[in-house]
C-alpha cells in the first residue's frame, strides 16, 4: 500500500511539472485530437527534448496515470513531439470510413481508411505511455475492420480486440513497452484485401529522452494498389484481387495517390533546415527503396528502431515496416522523393517532393543548366516478344478438368489461392462475419447460389444453418473453368452434399 501511495505521489510530481513547463507543444499535446499544428512545431516542441532518464522514472500502473488526449494528424503533418517527463494514459479515437478518393487525375478509388485519409492518422507517443483506442466502425461500413498495432505487445497487436461489425465501437488498450517507428493496419480477412485499400497508418513511440530537434517533420506513407484498369485509365477502378495476388501493382503512390506530395502539394523547407521523414510502408506487398534525389540522409534510423545508420543514400523499408531519415537542406531546389525501384516513381506513381527556398551555396552547388521537375512518364508497357511455341502456350491458359476428380484437385488450389483467409481452411468462415460453407444448408439446397455469389458477389441478408449473415462478398474474378472447379471442391467437401458444377452452368450464371 505506501509503495502505491508512494507511486501516485510521483506521478502528481510529474504531472505538475509538466503543468509548469513553457507553453510550447507540451501543452498541445493535451489538445483535442486532429488539431495538431504544422510540421514547424518540431522546431520548437524538439529543441528541448524531456530530460527523463529512463533509470530514475517511477514505475506507475495505468490506472493512476494522468489521462490526455492524443494528438494525431493526417499526412503529410507530423504531431508535435511529445515533450515530457512522465509516463501518460493516451486516449486516441479512429472511425472506419470506406469511401471514394481520387487515385490519380480522372481516376477515383473506393478506399477503407481509418479517419476518410490514406494513410490514417499518425500517433505520437512517449515510450511507456499507455494507449488507449476507441475503434468506431461506420454503420454505412459493408464489412467488418480491426487493428494491428505493430508497437503494441499482445494477440494480434490488438486485432482481436478491436475487431468491429459495422455500426459498432470497441475499445482497447496497449502500453508502449518499446521506442520506434511503427506501423498499424487492418488485419481483418483477407488482410491482404483490407491494407490493399489503404488501411495503414504510422505511430511513433519516442524514447523517453526524446528524439534529437529538428526544424520539419513530414509522415509519408507508401503503398501499392490494384485495379481492374491499367494505370491512368479513367473512371472508378475496383480493386484486382488477382493482380494483389501476383504482386503486380498498377500504382505505388505515397500518401495514397498520384502527386499527393509533388507539385502545388510539395512539402515545403527552406535552406538550412534539418528535416526529417518518418516514412513507412504500407504495402502490402511491395519493399521500398525510399531515396531522396539530390540528398544524402545524414542519420538513417534503420527499420524505425534504435539502430542509426549514418551518410546513407538508399533505405529500404520493409512491407508493414518503417524508417526515420534525418538530412540537412543546404542549397535551394526541388528534391524528388522516390521508390527507387525506378519503374515505380515515374511510370507508377512513387514520386513525392521537397521545394525548398532560400540563397544558393555555389561552393557545394554550382547550380542547373536548366531548371525543371521530373514529369512522370505514363503507363506505358513495353512487351518482350515470344517464340511461336511460347506464344502457343501463353495462349493455351491454365489447365482445364477432364473429370470431376481433376476438377476437384484442380478447385482445391483455387480455394486456397482465393478463399481461405474468409471462409477458413476447414470451411468453417468466421462468426458474425463471414458463413460457413462447412455443411451449408444455403448451398446444398441449391449450387446455382454459389455460382452467382462468386460471379456478381453477394450482399444483404442470409441465412446459413440457422444463423444470419450480413455481409458483402465482392465478385471474383475467375474464369468460368476456376469457378466451376472451386465450387466443385467445395461441394464435396467439408461434410456438404457432393456435386458438380461445369463451366457451361457458370456461363448461364453469369446472364
Amino acid at each position: 500500500m505506501k509503495l502505491h501511495t508512494i507511486a501516485a505521489l510521483c506521478a502528481s510530481v510529474f504531472a505538475l511539472a509538466a503543468c509548469q513547463q513553457p507553453q510550447t507543444s507540451a501543452s498541445k499535446q493535451s489538445a483535442p485530437a486532429n488539431t495538431a499544428p504544422a510540421s514547424d512545431a518540431a522546431a520548437t516542441a524538439s529543441s528541448s527534448p524531456a530530460p527523463a532518464a529512463a533509470s530514475a522514472e517511477a514505475e506507475v500502473a495505468a490506472a493512476d496515470l494522468p489521462v490526455i488526449e492524443g494528438v494525431t494528424t493526417f499526412a503529410p503533418e507530423a504531431p508535435p513531439p511529445v515533450n515530457r517527463n512522465h509516463a501518460a494514459r493516451v486516449k486516441v479515437k479512429f472511425e472506419v470510413q470506406e469511401k471514394v478518393m481520387r487515385m490519380a487525375d480522372g481516376v477515383e478509388y473506393k478506399f477503407w481508411t481509418f479517419g476518410g485519409h490514406v494513410p490514417g492518422p499518425m500517433i505520437r507517443v512517449r515510450e511507456g505511455d499507455t494507449v488507449e483506442l476507441e475503434f468506431a466502425n461506420r454503420s454505412d461500413s459493408t464489412v467488418p475492420h480491426n487493428i494491428d498495432f505493430h508497437a503494441a505487445t499482445g494477440p494480434g497487436g490488438g486485432a482481436e480486440a478491436s475487431f468491429t461489425a459495422p455500426g459498432h465501437v470497441s475499445t482497447f488498450s496497449f502500453k508502449a513497452l518499446q521506442p520506434g517507428l511503427y506501423i498499424y493496419h487492418c488485419a481483418t480477412a483477407p488482410v491482404g484485401m483490407h491494407m490493399a485499400n489503404g488501411m495503414y497508418g504510422l505511430i511513433l513511440v519516442e524514447p523517453k529522452e526524446g528524439l534529437p530537434p529538428v526544424d520539419k517533420e513530414f509522415y509519408v506513407v507508401q503503398g501499392d494498389f490494384y485495379t481492374k484498369g491499367k494505370y491512368g485509365e479513367a473512371g472508378l477502378q475496383p480493386f484486382d484481387m488477382e493482380k494483389a495476388i501476383r504482386e503486380q501493382p498498377d500504382y505505388v503512390v505515397f500518401n495514397g495517390s498520384v502527386g499527393s506530395i509533388a507539385g502545388d502539394n510539395a512539402l515545403k523547407a527552406n535552406v538550412g533546415d534539418k528535416v526529417r521523414i518518418f516514412i513507412g510502408n504500407g504495402g502490402p506487398n511491395l519493399v521500398s527503396s525510399f531515396h531522396v534525389i539530390g540528398e544524402i540522409f545524414d542519420e538513417v534510423r534503420v527499420e524505425g528502431g534504435t539502430l542509426i545508420n549514418k551518410n546513407v543514400q538508399t533505405t529500404l523499408v520493409p512491407a508493414g515496416g518503417a524508417a526515420i531519415v534525418d538530412f540537412k537542406i543546404d542549397v535551394p531546389g526541388v528534391y524528388n522523393l522516390v521508390d527507387h525501384s525506378i519503374f515505380r516513381a515515374f511510370n507508377k506513381g512513387a514520386l513525392g517532393q521537397i521545394r525548398a527556398t532560400g540563397p544558393e551555396n555555389k561552393e557545394i552547388f554550382s547550380g542547373r543548366i536548366t531548371e525543371g521537375i521530373y514529369q512522370g512518364e505514363g503507363g506505358a508497357v513495353q512487351t518482350v516478344p515470344l517464340t511461336a511455341s511460347e506464344t502457343a502456350k501463353a495462349a493455351a491458359g491454365a489447365p482445364t478438368a477432364a473429370s470431376k476428380d481433376d476438377r476437384i484437385r484442380l478447385g482445391e488450389a483455387i480455394f486456397k489461392a482465393n478463399c481461405i483467409a474468409c471462409h477458413g481452411a476447414e470451411g468453417k468462415g468466421v462468426e458474425g462475419a463471414f458463413p460457413p460453407l462447412a455443411g451449408s444448408d444455403y448451398l446444398n439446397a441449391d449450387p446455382k447460389r454459389g455460382i452467382q455469389a462468386v460471379v456478381k458477389g453477394l450482399s444483404g441478408e442470409i441465412s446459413v444453418n440457422g444463423k444470419t449473415y450480413n455481409s458483402v462478398m465482392p465478385a471474383v474474378n475467375l474464369k468460368d473453368e476456376d469457378v466451376a472447379n472451386v465450387l466443385t471442391f467445395i461441394l464435396n467437401s467439408f461434410g456438404n452434399k457432393g456435386g458438380e458444377v461445369k463451366p457451361e452452368d457458370v456461363a448461364a450464371g453469369r446472364k
